[in-house]
């Protein structure tokens, strides 16, 4: 313990108008981003739906459209039972993630 793969992958960004930040309490299950496990949204194309951005949980590596899609299936995701809040962008060229449960907008670390 206390090495450096014991760190976060990815930290609360810094809010400069706010005087006590906001702390992220997900970060400590989530080390590495599993490979996404789709190249769509999974729910849009079972469905037959469409999307606009995806996201990628970074517990199990699925798949969701963002919440500017009509179905918004990875905020549905991470407000499931199984209780993985953390996503990240798919988008090409950002490198940032979202926490559904505190809404923060996280970097990597």
């Amino acid at each position: 313990m206390g090495g450096v793969n014991d760190r976060p992958a990815w930290r609360v960004a810094v809010d400069r108008g706010l005087v006590v930040q906001p702390v992220c309490h997900h970060l400590d299950g989530i080390r590495e981003a599993p490979a996404p496990s789709s190249t769509g949204c999974e729910d849009c194309l079972r469905e037959g739906s469409t999307w606009v951005h995806l996201r990628a949980c970074l517990s199990c590596g699925h798949v969701g459209c963002c919440d500017s899609s009509p179905r918004q299936h990875a905020h549905r995701h991470a407000h499931a039972a199984d209780g993985h809040p953390v996503a990240r962008s798919l988008q090409p060229g950002e490198h940032w993630a979202w926490c559904y449960t505190d809404e923060l907008f996280l970097l990597p670390a």
